[in-house]
């Protein structure tokens, strides 16, 4: 098999068509093979060949029984603020250049590592700021930092890239 087929991302839905992960199309050959999930959507026409056989390569599958799922903590890390913002300045709007986390509320003034108090920063515009509110620095945020949700964190990493997977996570 093709190394690149096979680790292409697969959306891998619960029985109640919920978005539980990504996994790879390696895994989720398994799945389907053990009869364990059943394919939802393939990937625009490409196959995976054993010697005697073609099977389509699948982009979404779904499981066959429910799965009692915890809540899914995404970790406050700076890949993550990064990718929430979607690699975007908060301040300018710019994407361009080297980006940064900026603490909104400044952390020598009691501001924590938080969801709601990080966001991404261009350097020119998180040097501006410096140790100070966005009020004192005459900067406005963009949008207000929250805490990005299961779903909407996966949005955000597969963006615009595919069109099969947008309904099932309410991108339509």
């Amino acid at each position: 098999m093709n190394n690149s087929v096979i680790n292409r991302n697969v959306l891998l839905l619960n029985q109640n068509y919920e978005p539980l992960t990504i996994c790879s199309a390696k895994r989720a050959i398994i799945l389907l093979f053990q009869g364990k999930a059943e394919m939802i959507e393939t990937a625009d026409g490409l196959k995976v060949r054993s010697v005697s056989r073609s099977f389509d390569l699948p982009s979404v599958v779904r499981l066959w029984q429910y799965r009692k799922v915890p809540y899914k903590n995404i970790m406050l890390t700076r890949k993550n603020i990064l990718a929430r913002d979607g690699h975007q300045c908060q301040y300018c709007g710019t994407t361009k250049g080297p980006m940064t986390v900026d603490h909104v509320i400044p952390k020598m003034k009691n501001g924590t590592d938080s969801w709601e108090n990080m966001v991404c920063a261009c350097v020119n515009c998180n040097n501006k700021k410096g140790d100070n509110t966005p009020e004192k620095a005459g900067m406005k945020l963009l949008r207000t930092p929250k805490r990005p949700t299961f779903i909407t964190f996966i949005q955000r990493y597969i963006g615009d890239s595919n069109d099969r997977w947008r309904q099932y996570l309410f991108m339509d």
